[in-house]
């Protein structure tokens, strides 16, 4: 299957985990993607790691260029400290450690403060795909209405609005997907907002377990950027007890969306409200006295899985060249 062709202008707003970094090399495979920067929200993960793996990843793909922002907003309802550590294991891949990462692009704002600068300057529109928390998008929207005009989609993985959540904490319901319960506020801004919204919720990525059948795909391919890929997943074995739930493509389908034809997903479109308040604080839910917002409401996993594995092994000349993973591995 062929990716869109077009060039997309990309703004990557993540939290760190092993996803969103697998989703930023991900991103980094699309020849049609023109990465104008990159936002961190200090939410699954510990800020200063995901700076370093995400600088590791510009520059093993010759993108230090790239201007990177880390963000100072924190949501009221953190993830579990172990889970903030299990990403660093990220950076100190023998791979990883064989990149002297370059500095020069790291931002001397903000994230928010960034990303509110680029939207100002900037006369063409943008896509930005969140897979963490909306928090710093959300504060933009907030305080400058005007800019959601800048912006050609948002893809924001976050949400479950026919399915259950996965938070399981002692004053939580379980109806609440970690991304919008993190920050319920800022969920609700962006789903408020005039900002074009395309939620991708529990509802499509829980067709997408990370099971060993894809992983022995994935494996099999042989090829040294699949080996990368492979060795970040294999962290994620143990990241989360499986008692409690599975590792799921939870950013890598909302990152694919970029690259994915039509026939791979169906939108739906419902009016959603979210709750900011205990039992239930970051529940989407269906009300009609909500906001019209399109979200992702099936996929058909055979494709979604053949193009990320064929991205993680194709040719990809323009970002991420085989020849500059194997200098690396």
């Amino acid at each position: 299957m062929k990716s869109k062709q077009a060039t997309i202008p990309v703004i990557f707003d993540h939290d760190g985990g092993i996803d969103d970094i697998l989703s930023l090399l991900l991103t980094l495979t699309m020849e049609q993607v023109d990465l104008k920067g990159v936002c961190i929200t200090p939410a699954d993960c510990y800020a200063d790691d995901a700076l370093v793996s995400s600088l590791k990843l510009l520059t093993l793909a010759e993108r230090t260029e790239v201007p990177v922002a880390v963000g100072e907003l924190v949501g009221p309802n953190p993830f579990p400290p172990e889970w903030r550590a299990q990403p660093r294991i990220c950076h100190t891949m023998p791979a990883m450690l064989r990149i002297n990462e370059s500095r020069e692009a790291v931002s001397a704002l903000p994230a928010h403060l960034w990303l509110k600068q680029y939207l100002q300057d900037t006369p063409d529109k943008v896509t930005m795909v969140l897979t963490g928390p909306a928090t710093n998008l959300a504060w933009v929207l907030q305080h400058y209405p005007a800019l959601a005009e800048k912006l050609q989609t948002v893809i924001w993985m976050g949400g479950a609005i026919t399915v259950k959540g996965n938070v399981a904490m002692h004053d939580h319901n379980g109806s609440a997907e970690w991304n919008a319960y993190w920050d319920p506020k800022a969920t609700q801004a962006l789903i408020t907002s005039r900002a074009p919204l395309l939620m991708v919720p529990l509802d499509a990525t829980n067709a997408l377990p990370v099971n060993k059948a894809f992983l022995q795909t994935l494996a099999h391919t042989d090829t040294a950027l699949s080996d990368l890929a492979g060795q970040l997943w294999a962290n994620t074995v143990t990241a989360i007890p499986a008692y409690e739930f599975t590792y799921f493509l939870w950013d890598i389908l909302a990152t694919s969306l970029l690259g994915l034809t039509e026939e791979a997903y169906s939108v739906s479109e419902d009016c959603l409200q979210v709750s900011v308040t205990t039992p239930n604080a970051g529940q989407t839910y269906r009300c009609s006295s909500g906001n019209p917002v399109r979200w992702v409401s099936q996929v058909n996993p055979q494709i979604v899985i053949d193009y990320v594995i064929n991205q993680f092994t194709g040719d990809h000349k323009k970002l991420l060249s085989s020849q500059n993973v194997n200098e690396v591995l």
